[in-house]
């Protein structure tokens, strides 16, 4: 009997982005159930007290707190932004990254909570454990969405990848109550599209003979890396969707855009891209900051402006022990009430994630900044990170350090 000598085929890249539902609200409501179908933004600042709390029936639960004691938007004074908002909020043309007074006049109605990023974590956590379990080679992007390479794993070819997709949707809604949108196609580009194809709770597949049919018709700014600057030359030279974009030649837009960006919006245009599903990227840095709801100055907010720094400086320590990770540069971040902005770093001799450390070090850097003006927003940033236990982090302290700068002349530092 002869044997074949032909080689099999290998599979189809089919490639997944999967994108969390609101995630900021719908973690929200998870807790406060009672708000589910109404407008709610999350935004101006982080969680301390819960206002809603001190209405709290006598052994309820935080489902039990009445709609009405829950603040409303229009009440809300200060320059804080919205960090996310839920669907019946967005359908007022309230968004991400809009001033909350801006959002007031939109949608008066909306009940305004802080946000809690500790909260948002450990959902996102929990969401990115379900996903290895079924499939390992998933790329983290940020707190509530991921590339996942479908390619090799078993049901990830059926119907597209849609069967896996279904999978996982449903095992992390069993596992945290929340909904997700997964786009599955040849590469991580189109993938990324795809998934805001049917939100929320959606999926959605495309193949490469779909490019002209579903990709093609859609706006530039639909594509990831097209930012408005470059839509609006874009439009000046009449190419509004990417079937538009594809029309033009690589070298009359390399001709227009450059060598690198013409090249890759020829590529992206014509739905190529080779990127593969990155499972472990080591960071560069870690920071933590904060935005204050009011101007806060050194010399007269100094107790409260030290408050905030030591609690970012121990957030920031507990997020490197968390990942597993030690930093020897620290450094800090400055915005000024006429946004301005100024950094300082310092490198010293041990690798550390040690809060007081970081605190001592950070508070070093202050020393090396104009603190007369007041301040919009705080950070504290560690980097030059090796992961705890490594050789490097383990080697001997050297002698290197950053030159520190001459010393600002402030009246009070904290």
């Amino acid at each position: 009997m002869a044997v074949s000598s032909q080689t099999p085929k290998p599979p189809i890249r089919r490639i997944a982005h999967l994108d969390m539902d609101a995630f900021y609200g719908s973690v929200e409501l998870l807790r406060y159930p009672q708000l589910k179908g109404l407008p709610v933004v999350i935004g101006g600042g982080r969680r301390r007290v819960d206002e809603a709390i001190r209405d709290l029936p006598e052994g309820g639960t935080l489902a039990d707190i009445p709609v009405g004691s829950f603040p409303l938007l229009k009440d809300y004074t200060g320059r804080g932004v919205i960090t996310t908002a839920t669907y019946p909020a967005r359908q007022f043309g309230v968004g991400s990254a809009m001033g909350l007074m801006k959002a007031a006049k939109l949608c008066p109605q909306a009940i305004i909570l802080p946000v809690d990023f500790d909260e948002y974590r450990r959902y996102s956590r929990a969401f990115k454990q379900v996903i290895l379990e079924v499939a390992p080679l998933m790329e983290d992007r940020g707190v509530d969405e991921v590339y996942i390479d479908f390619t090799d794993v078993p049901g990830g070819q059926r119907d597209g990848g849609r069967s896996l997709a279904r999978l996982i949707q449903k095992a992390i809604l069993d596992a945290t109550g929340l909904t997700c949108s997964i786009g599955v196609a040849p590469n991580k580009l189109i993938a990324k599209m795809a998934s805001e194809f049917e939100k929320p709770n959606g999926i959605s597949v495309v193949y490469e003979d779909d490019l002209e049919t579903r990709i093609w018709p859609l706006p530039c700014r639909k594509v990831n890396g097209i930012g408005p600057k470059a839509d609006e030359k874009l439009k000046r030279f009449g190419i509004e969707t990417v079937g538009q974009l594809a029309a033009h030649d690589r070298d009359w837009l390399v001709a227009n855009f450059g060598k690198a960006t013409g090249a890759w919006m020829h590529e992206v245009a014509w739905g190529r891209d080779n990127r593969p599903v990155v499972t472990e990227s080591e960071p560069v840095s870690m920071s933590r900051e904060t935005t204050f709801e009011r101007d806060l100055h050194a010399v007269r907010d100094r107790a409260e402006l030290g408050a905030i720094f030591t609690q970012l400086c121990e957030k920031l320590a507990e997020d490197l022990q968390r990942k597993g990770y030690v930093g020897k540069t620290i450094g800090i971040k400055l915005r000024y009430d006429d946004f301005r902005i100024a950094t300082r770093d310092q490198t010293i001799d041990r690798f550390t994630a040690d809060a007081k450390t970081i605190r001592q070090t950070g508070g070093q850097c202050l020393k090396r900044v104009p603190l007369e003006r007041p301040l919009r927003l705080l950070g504290v940033r560690v980097g030059a990170l090796a992961k705890a236990g490594s050789p490097e982090a383990l080697a001997p302290a050297g002698a290197q350090r950053t030159a520190p700068e001459p010393v600002a002349t402030t009246a009070s530092l904290f």
